[in-house]
């Protein structure tokens, strides 16, 4: 018995031992599992739009800005321990203060004001978007020697030995990827060093959009194509994390993607050792709900096929945010899990700001600020005529005009060549003409550009609102639908009645008052709407648009169902292309997001319509906004005299301009206390 007692004590030392042996076996190997939380943070599309400012209206804008970004910047760094920002491109251009800097040039070692602003944020590197090269390589280099922060672009080639000073033939203009070193802090606050690894790629089609300055320099290779080759290579030479930084939009959703294709992001998460597709160049918002039938997307994580992506707008309206939760295992380094999210700097629906402007940011643009404000008052062309908005939605008007035809100009240059065979129509709206007609302040609500020189103020006093250029694909059915809910901006007149006859809708928003250039047509404002304000379907019977036509280049005239079979490329806006409001409008519509604004594409027209010459200093020829009447109302039969009357601004400049301009005989009846002044329109006359 006493020798089965101690050989069961000796049992139970040895069992202590093994336990306790195990134990601490356990927690070496926990020990040895490091956990970091290492947030990235994403700036895309800035295009110059540092402060918190609208140069066109002299005001500020609180939706904007780096200034505002930065903001955010400084909130997302101090919830977390580990941090890192990048700059996924289009910064110089596409601002007044980047046209500004351009403008007067940079000086040998002169630092670009948008440098002195980002260098204050600690970048940790960047890549190049389109319109880096809008202005010269050149200018492109002068600028990015002002960056504290690395640059890196994997797909842009010198074609030439030193089209970069010390770059040869065949090497990439930056270095096509970094891997730096980076400290980070594990949960328990120890020191450790993570190898983050950043790629970045531009479109190729810049070379189409940019050809007078990069031909015989650089070559552009494929997105795709490049990141397959490369991101291999960064996993091989030690990179633990690998960022993506890809300006560049979504993409369509295919098995075999062109890989030549301008936008490529989703195609982009199924490469393999990709662990973050940091994206732009669209100005879109990802994640959002307008994407929220994206296959194999999980908007909630912000994760498109597993891996985290973002699109954080355009002009510092948002922040793209990318939390990873790292462990490390011995040596590797291993993704547990990782979201992606953006940040707005305002609140859209409740109208009002979330951050304030990051003062070292204003302080450090402050001269460029100044410098941009004076040269705004800079001419950027010249009109041959006046352009006011006094008869927009009764004839076709030069304020639309000149927008409809700088849209589609624009558009025509950047098409791509799979759908430059398609018919270019373009939809623009007068944003400014009276609104509800109401008060004092919609009897102001005109445009007012007199002819001769114009400035940047001018364009923003012709474009209101800060879209951007989209173009859609749309059935020449879809087109008379268009114009069909357009035309809802129109009572029905009563042909039997001689009583008073409001013409205008006033609950009809003027800036749904489309017009499409390119095609003619007739309104006949007898007949009832076919559809409401919201193109919501009120009478399938109704038809308003009458006389619709397309001419071809060789002057084959289509009508009926001939019009109604073709497809058309229609130049618009996002917010139109978007709503899908409209027929022919929608996410599945939209074959092309140019990165211009519309008011840039505007500007850009007016300036080589005008031609000036730098060597007299002084234009050569004006642009000339007059209406081509493609569109009008359809003269009304009556066997009684119909009396339909329309206000417009009750001003002296609005008299002149109707009693010259007018393409219906009208008469001025009364001025109103509401600043307009009641007129009669006679639609009886041919």
């Amino acid at each position: 018995m006493r020798l089965l007692k101690l050989s069961r004590s000796r049992l139970s030392i040895l069992c202590l031992a093994i336990v306790t042996g195990l134990t601490a076996c356990s927690k070496a190997s926990d020990e040895s599992i490091i956990t970091v939380q290492l947030r990235v943070l994403e700036t895309s599309d800035l295009h110059a739009n540092i402060m918190d400012y609208n140069y066109y209206t002299d005001t500020t804008d609180a939706t904007m800005g780096l200034a505002r970004t930065a903001s955010l910047i400084a909130k997302a760094r101090a919830e977390v321990k580990n941090t890192v920002l990048v700059d996924n491109g289009d910064l110089i251009q596409g601002g007044p203060l980047g046209d500004y800097v351009a403008y007067k040039g940079l000086a040998d070692g002169e630092v670009h004001p948008l440098m002195q602003a980002m260098n204050t944020l600690n970048y940790a590197a960047a890549t190049l978007g389109n319109h880096e090269f809008n202005f010269g390589l050149d200018f492109l280099y002068r600028t990015v020697a002002g960056a504290n922060f690395p640059y890196t672009i994997a797909n842009v080639f010198c074609a030439v030995d030193n089209c970069r000073a010390g770059v040869k033939q065949g090497e990439t203009l930056y270095p096509p990827y970094l891997i730096k070193a980076t400290e980070v802090l594990d949960e328990a606050g120890q020191r450790h060093t993570l190898n983050i690894g950043y790629i970045g790629f531009v479109p190729p089609q810049i070379m189409q959009w940019d050809k007078q300055h990069l031909a015989g320099q650089v070559t552009v290779a494929s997105i795709l194509e490049t990141a397959q080759q490369r991101i291999p290579q960064m996993k091989a030479e030690g990179a633990d994390v690998v960022i993506v930084l890809s300006h560049s939009g979504l993409g369509q959703v295919t098995d075999s993607p062109d890989p030549q294709a301008e936008h490529l992001a989703y195609a982009l998460t199924r490469v393999p050792g990709v662990n973050a597709v940091l994206s732009g160049h669209s100005h879109s918002v990802f994640p959002h709900a307008r994407y929220q039938d994206l296959p194999n997307t999980d908007l909630q994580r912000g994760l498109i096929n597993g891996i985290p992506t973002v699109l954080p707008g355009r002009w510092g309206d948002h922040l793209g945010v990318v939390d990873f939760t790292l462990q490390r295992k011995g040596n590797a380094w291993q993704v547990q899990q990782a979201t992606a999210k953006v940040l707005p700097v305002f609140d859209n629906q409740q109208n009002q700001s979330l951050v304030a402007a990051d003062p070292k940011i204003v302080a450090a643009i402050a001269e460029g600020h100044q410098g941009t404000m004076a040269f705004m008052q800079r001419t950027i062309g010249v009109a041959a005529t006046d352009m006011y908005s006094f008869l927009a939605q009764v004839q076709d008007d030069p304020t639309v005009q000149i927008v409809a035809d700088a849209q589609r100009a624009r558009l025509a240059a950047i098409l791509p060549p799979e759908l430059q065979h398609y018919p270019i129509l373009s939809a623009a709206a007068p944003f400014k003409a009276g609104g509800g007609r109401r008060n004092s302040s919609d009897a102001n609500q005109y445009v007012q550009v007199p002819k001769g020189e114009l400035s940047f103020r001018n364009a923003a006093d012709l474009y209101l609102f800060p879209n951007t250029l989209v173009a859609v694909k749309a059935s020449g059915a879809e087109v008379k639908d268009w114009l069909e809910c357009s035309a809802n901006q129109f009572n029905q007149i009563d042909l039997t009645s001689s009583a008073p006859q409001q013409l205008i809708n006033t609950q009809h928003q003027t800036y749904n008052f489309d017009v499409i250039d390119g095609v003619r047509y007739q309104i006949d404002v007898s007949q009832p709407a076919k559809f409401n304000q919201r193109c919501e379907l009120v009478n399938a019977n109704a038809s308003r648009i009458v006389n619709l036509s397309y001419t071809d280049a060789e002057g084959k005239t289509y009508t009926g169902d001939d019009f109604a079979a073709l497809q058309f490329i229609v130049a618009t806006n996002n917010y139109r292309a978007y709503t899908g409001l409209f027929a022919g409008t929608g996410s599945d519509k939209v074959v092309l997001e140019a990165p211009d604004t519309n008011r840039e594409a505007l500007v850009q027209f007016i300036s080589q319509q005008s031609q000036y010459d730098a060597a007299t200093e002084r234009y050569l020829a004006a642009v000339n906004p007059a209406a081509d009447h493609n569109w009008q109302l359809l003269p009304l039969q009556s066997a009684v005299a119909l009396d339909i009357r329309l206000q417009t601004q009750d001003s002296s400049i609005a008299e002149h301009f109707v009693k010259t301009q007018q393409f219906w005989p009208m008469t001025k009846l009364a001025s109103l206390a509401t600043g307009f002044a009641d007129y009669r329109i006679n639609l009886q006359q041919p």
